[in-house]
C-alpha cells in the first residue's frame, strides 16, 4: 500500500498502524514527484493519498493509479467541496479522526488491501 502524506508524524503513525495490521507499506512519501514515481513503478494494491502536498494536488497520482487498477483512498483536512467532481467517488478519510475508521474505510474501498 502506497502512503502519500506530507505531515511526517501522521505519515509515520499511519504507516506503522497499517504495517502492524499486515499491510506492506510503500513509503510514506511526502512529495508529488516521489508519489508519481512510486505510483508508476511499484506493484501496488492500494494507496492512501493526501490530497494536498504543500500546495500540490495528488490528482495526477490518483489518475496513474486508476489506470493501473489500484484502489485509492484520499486523506484531507478539508471539506468535500475541495474534491473536484471527477474524484467525488473516491473514499475520503478526514485527517485526525480515528485510525480504526481509516482501517475500516481501506478494507471497504480496497478489496485487495489487507490493512
Amino acid at each position: 500500500m502506497l502512503v502519500v502524506e506530507d505531515e511526517y508524524f501522521l505519515a509515520d503513525d499511519v504507516a506503522r498502524i497499517l504495517s502492524a495490521r499486515g499491510a506492506e507499506v510503500v513509503g510514506p512519501v511526502g512529495t508529488l514527484s516521489e508519489a508519481e514515481e512510486l505510483a508508476r513503478s511499484r506493484p501496488l494494491d492500494a494507496a492512501l493519498l493526501d490530497i494536498n502536498l504543500k500546495g500540490e494536488f495528488t490528482y495526477r497520482v490518483a489518475d496513474i493509479l486508476r489506470d493501473r487498477n489500484v484502489s485509492v483512498v484520499f486523506t484531507t483536512g478539508y471539506g468535500p467541496c475541495f474534491i473536484p467532481p471527477p474524484y467525488a467517488h473516491v473514499p475520503v478519510w478526514k485527517k485526525h479522526t480515528e485510525v480504526r475508521d481509516l482501517v475500516a474505510l481501506l478494507r471497504a474501498a480496497c478489496p485487495m488491501a489487507r490493512a
